[in-house]
């Protein structure tokens, strides 16, 4: 059974943190409150659970013989309406919280940050104006939200602006994180961000956000161009039928330099999200390029190049049916400057019974990027679709039935 004592002060101690009361600006008295229902959601309901219900009630009453807080009731019944917190022993309740339930108080998450200021501020441009951002905070009474996420940021911050070496960017992540995917799947963009804010230096929308790390002689390993169907391509005075590889082929992003033109003997071309996917498809008529998620620079340059030397061709997204695979779809159009339609990706495949035993209920981040994703005409109705329903599909399961 959920331990009542601890998620009532949690949530009061919280609510006092974050309100205008613990910075001292607050000009109107009203006291820290919760309700039963943000403790057990059925306590109001006839058919709750009574055993649930005692246990808040308990709860209330152990903490208020503490001193901790005060509730009031329905009349005579034992039904607490509110509870409330008695402010001046917001401290005294984090060190009870922090014996009994290891709670970080806001004292320690304080000294905590000014720790990571006094460690990683003035020893690079872009972590000293993060550094700046840490200590506004405090002087407010407030403590930095996701401190420890942005720790994580500024290690990889003064690391890079301090690098003299040619690396790779997973070279760089286990240089920084010990970690060779750390710095690409959970910081890049952030830090990304923060070198182009102290730098002045917006990202163009055919530029890449992690290109700015050119500027610190850090690189992208080379990528591979996954290419299936018929087309020829001229390198280096040479043309090469790559239609003749029936399974496709891969070529080293470098040689993209060398080609003089590229010739899509087809009408569809189709970049594929998943490397599975892109493996299984075979449709006549069309090419397939494997995107393996957010077009990379050099992908970027290659479909540019397709999109100019071949303006008869249509040009479709195959993508996985969720906040992500919109986003990748997104991200695609707007950096390539090419008009991609989206390829089996719709609530008629969400409807299909047989990839039913394969769907997935949202994460709470997969809600807010599909709110986000509302906004835009092209992406409201499967976004708004796959929020009513909580449902997201890969793109795998819908491959491997297709039918050519």
């Amino acid at each position: 059974m959920t331990d009542y004592k601890e998620k009532m002060l949690t949530l009061l101690v919280e609510k006092f943190r974050k309100s205008k009361k613990d910075s001292g600006t607050s000009v109107i008295a009203r006291r820290t409150k919760i309700t039963p229902v943000q403790l057990y959601k059925d306590y109001n309901r006839n058919d709750g659970d009574m055993e649930q219900i005692e246990a808040v009630n308990q709860a209330a009453v152990h903490c208020r013989e503490k001193g901790f807080l005060t509730f009031e009731t329905a009349g005579f019944s034992s039904e607490i309406r509110s509870i409330y917190l008695a402010d001046e022993k917001v401290e005294e309740i984090e060190k009870y919280l922090e014996s009994q339930y290891h709670y970080v108080p806001k004292s320690a998450k304080r000294r905590y940050v000014e720790q990571m200021i006094k460690i990683y501020g003035r020893r690079s441009p872009a972590a000293e104006k993060e550094c700046e951002k840490l200590r506004r905070t405090l002087e407010k009474n407030r403590i930095p939200q996701k401190y420890r996420q942005t720790e994580e940021i500024l290690k990889a911050l003064v690391f890079i602006e301090n690098n003299k070496k040619t690396l790779f960017l997973r070279e760089a992540s286990m240089l920084i994180y010990g970690d060779s995917k750390y710095l690409e799947e959970t910081t890049l963009s952030s830090v990304c961000r923060a070198l182009r804010d102290c730098l002045g230096r917006l990202c163009g929308e055919d530029e890449l956000e992690d290109e700015i790390l050119e500027e610190y002689h850090i690189t992208r390993e080379a990528q591979k161009l996954c290419l299936k169907g018929n087309v020829t391509v001229r390198i280096a005075g040479k043309e090469l039928e790559l239609g003749a590889f029936s399974d496709g082929v891969e070529i080293f992003a470098e040689d993209l330099e060398q080609m003089e033109w590229i010739h899509v003997h087809a009408s569809v071309f189709m970049t594929v999200e998943n490397y599975t996917s892109w493996l299984r498809l075979k449709k006549e008529n069309t090419v397939f390029f494997y995107l393996g998620g957010y077009v990379g620079r050099q992908q970027r340059d290659f479909l540019k190049r397709v999109y100019r030397d071949n303006p008869q061709l249509s040009f479709l997204h195959f993508g996985d049916i969720d906040a992500g695979g919109l986003y990748i779809h997104e991200h695609l159009c707007r950096v390539t400057g090419i008009p991609f339609g989206m390829y089996r990706m719709s609530k008629v495949e969400l409807e299909d019974p047989r990839f039913g035993p394969c769907l997935h209920p949202l994460t709470e981040q997969d809600r807010v990027r599909l709110e986000s994703l509302k906004k835009q005409e092209m992406y409201r109705e499967l976004a708004e679709y796959i929020l009513e329903n909580n449902v997201k599909l890969e793109q795998e399961i819908v491959s491997y039935y297709e039918r050519v």
